[in-house]
C-alpha cells in the first residue's frame, strides 16, 4: 500500500508542476483535464502525508524513550503521546484504505429516479407517491434541485409511474443503492376493514449521462407524437405535443407529455432513454465480471427486494445489510442518511475485502 501511495504522491507532484506551466495553461481543455486529475488525488495525498508525519513523530518518540537518562515523567509523557499517535495512525490508515477503493465514475452525477407502483393496485400507487415525497424531501434537505419529468397519476392521488431528475453534486453516490423493490406493510387508506396489506413499488436510480457516454443511432429510434392526456384519458392539450420514443434494438420505450412543447418533451425523453441504455450497458458489463468481484450491496437489480417499510411497527428494514431502524416517520420525511451511510460503509468494506483477497 505504501508503495502505491508513494507513486500517487509523485504523480500528484508532477501534476502540480504541469498545471502551473504557462504553455499547458494555454490549452484550456488539456489544462482542465489535468486540474481535475490533480484534484482527484489531493485528498489521498494529504492523508498519506499526515500518515508519514505521525509515523515520523512516533519514531522520534521511540528514539527518545531509548535514552537512558530520560526521567520517569518524560517517559510517561512520551508513552502517552505514542498511544495517541498509534490511534491516529490506525484511523488515517483506515481512511486511506477507503480512499484507495476504486471510485464509481458516476458518483458525482445527477440522477434520474423512476418509481413505479407494483403489486397492490391503488395502495401500491399511493406507496409510490410516498417514496417520491421521501426522495424530494431528501433532495431539498441537501439543497438539490428536483425536476419532474413525467408522471402518471391515479384518481386518488397515487402514482402509477413517476420519473424525475435530482440535480446535485454527489446525488448518484448517495442514491444509487435505492434501486430495487421496496415493500410496504400498512393499513391502506382504501381499506375499510383495517387489515394490514403488503404492496410494492419499484425504484430505479440512473445516472445522467453525457452524449459521449451513450451514442444513439437515429435510425434505431421510432418517434411517435400524440395529444397529451390527464387522468381518465381526458385531453389536456389540443396539439400533438406528447412524445413517445422507442429504441428498436432494446425495446425501451420512453413517453413524455408534461411540457407543452413537443421539442421539450422529445429532449426530456431522449435524456431518460440515454440513461436507461447506459444502465443496460453497465449491467451487461458487470455481468461479465465474476460474481465474487461484484459489490455485495446490489445497486442495479430492479427485481431485488431491498427494503420493507412496516407502518404498524414503525420500522424500516434494509434486507441487504440486515439493518432495522425504528424511525419510520422521520425516514419517510427524508431522514435517510443513517441508512445511506450504512449501505455505503458496507459496500466499501466488501470492496476492501475483495482487494485484500486479490492481493493474496
Amino acid at each position: 500500500m505504501l508503495d502505491r501511495l508513494s507513486f500517487i504522491e509523485n504523480k500528484y507532484d508532477e501534476l502540480s508542476h504541469q498545471i502551473s506551466d504557462p504553455v499547458i495553461m494555454q490549452n484550456q481543455t488539456e489544462w482542465q483535464k489535468l486540474v481535475k486529475e490533480h484534484s482527484d488525488l489531493e485528498e489521498i495525498v494529504t492523508k498519506y502525508r499526515e500518515y508519514r508525519k505521525r509515523e515520523t513523530q512516533l519514531e522520534e518518540n521511540k528514539a527518545m524513550l531509548s535514552e537512558n537518562d530520560l526521567d520517569q515523567d518524560m517517559k510517561e509523557m512520551f508513552q502517552e503521546d505514542n498511544k495517541v499517535l498509534q490511534t491516529e495512525l490506525q484511523k488515517i490508515h483506515d481512511d486511506i484504505q477507503i480512499l484507495l477503493v476504486p471510485k464509481d465514475p458516476n458518483d458525482k452525477k445527477n440522477v434520474f429516479v423512476e418509481i413505479r407502483g407494483g403489486a397492490g393496485g391503488d395502495e401500491a400507487a399511493l406507496f409510490a407517491h410516498s417514496l417520491y415525497r421521501l426522495y424530494v424531501k431528501y433532495a431539498e434537505g441537501n439543497n438539490w434541485k428536483v425536476e419532474l419529468m413525467s408522471v402518471n397519476e391515479t384518481d386518488i392521488g397515487g402514482f402509477k409511474e413517476v420519473v424525475f431528475m435530482i440535480k446535485g453534486n454527489g446525488a448518484y453516490s448517495r442514491l444509487k443503492y435505492e434501486s430495487g423493490v421496496h415493500r410496504v406493510q400498512r393499513v391502506p387508506e382504501t381499506e375499510s376493514q383495517g387489515r394490514i396489506h403488503t404492496s410494492t413499488a419499484t425504484v430505479a436510480v440512473l445516472p445522467e449521462v453525457d452524449d459521449v457516454d451513450v451514442q444513439i443511432d437515429p435510425n434505431d429510434l421510432r418517434i411517435d407524437v400524440y395529444r397529451s392526456s390527464g387522468n381518465g384519458g381526458q385531453s389536456v392539450n389540443t396539439t400533438d405535443s406528447a412524445v413517445r420514443i422507442t429504441h428498436i434494438p432494446t425495446g425501451e420505450v420512453v413517453s413524455m407529455q408534461d411540457e407543452k412543447s413537443q421539442l421539450k418533451n422529445k429532449d426530456k425523453a431522449l435524456k431518460v432513454l440515454k440513461a436507461r441504455l447506459f444502465e443496460i450497458a453497465e449491467r451487461e458489463r458487470s455481468q461479465n465480471i465474476a460474481d465474487e468481484r461484484r459489490s455485495q450491496v446490489g445497486t442495479g437489480d430492479r427485481s431485488e427486494r431491498i427494503r420493507t417499510y412496516n407502518y404498524p411497527q414503525g420500522r424500516v428494514t434494509d434486507h441487504r445489510i440486515n439493518l432495522t431502524l425504528y424511525k419510520l416517520e422521520p425516514f419517510m420525511d427524508g431522514d435517510i442518511d443513517e441508512m445511506l451511510d450504512s449501505l455505503t460503509t458496507f459496500d466499501q468494506s466488501e470492496k476492501l475485502k475483495l482487494m485484500g483477497a486479490e492481493r493474496n
